[in-house]
């Protein structure tokens, strides 16, 4: 099994930022990419963004050039350092790490933009 912790999320105000970490442990060997979903109240999930093993990324393109995602190869830990926030980018944020056909979870960090 993997398990996937998840930090950083909180109440912040327009135009400021945060980042989230997200931390994988258990029975990691072959991750082929690592990513941010979100989900809003009464709205599908959505992909934020996410990074292959090999480093390419992919943007959702509400986030391009606000979010940038990074990844600790060592530490099996993906970030998503997220700036210029907006309040349409309050939403329940999920960690995601896929290995071979299968998609792990993690519990969720909740973002609040709001002034």
């Amino acid at each position: 099994q993997v398990q996937l912790v998840e930090s950083g999320g909180g109440l912040v105000q327009p135009g400021g930022s945060l980042r989230l970490s997200c931390a994988a442990s258990g029975s990691i060997f072959s991750i082929y990419a690592m990513g941010w979903y979100r989900q809003a109240p009464g709205k599908q999930r959505e992909l934020v963004a996410s990074i292959t093993s090999g480093g390419s990324t992919n943007y959702a393109d509400s986030v391009k050039g606000r979010f940038t995602i990074s990844r600790e190869n060592a530490k099996n830990t993906v970030l998503l350092q997220m700036n210029s926030l907006k309040p349409e980018d309050t939403a329940v944020y999920y960690c995601n790490l896929v290995q071979l056909i299968y998609d792990y979870w993690g519990q969720g960090t909740q973002v609040t933009v709001s002034s």
